[in-house]
């Protein structure tokens, strides 16, 4: 694996990893953002519900930060991903940037993981267009 493609790799999972963790303060705090924005994807506007969330969200991260255990961070954050994308459907919020954000995050982190880990590359291997 070259230097460059395992830089590359870093690169994509901090930027999911710092993301998350922006969001998992803003609902562990929570903020009124977090506590509206709730209420308005059909949900009890209830600080407990926000910090439950950032604590999933948290331990869902937290797995994908660390290297023995990133493969499972990243499924379990695609699941989280999945809630995000079918809350924001169900209320019929826009596609590319509300209910399709999810998607990126989740593409994101597994191409993060991609790139930095071998045994994921080896797994699902691209083919060159001549191959």
């Amino acid at each position: 694996m070259s230097k460059s493609r395992r830089v590359t790799g870093l690169v994509m999972s901090g930027l999911v990893i710092a993301f998350m963790l922006f969001d998992v303060g803003m609902k562990l705090v929570p903020l009124d953002v977090v506590i509206k924005a709730t209420a308005e994807l059909g949900y009890p506007p209830s600080p407990d519900l926000a910090r439950a969330l950032g604590v999933v969200a948290l331990g869902c991260t937290a797995l994908y930060a660390f290297p023995r255990t990133a493969v499972l961070g990243a499924i379990l954050l695609t699941a989280y991903m999945g809630g995000t994308v079918a809350s924001h459907l169900r209320v019929g919020n826009p596609l590319f940037s509300h209910m399709l954000f999810g998607v990126y995050l989740a593409v994101l982190a597994w191409g993060g993981l991609y790139l930095r880990d071998s045994r994921i590359a080896a797994l699902l291997p691209l083919r060159s267009p001549s191959a």
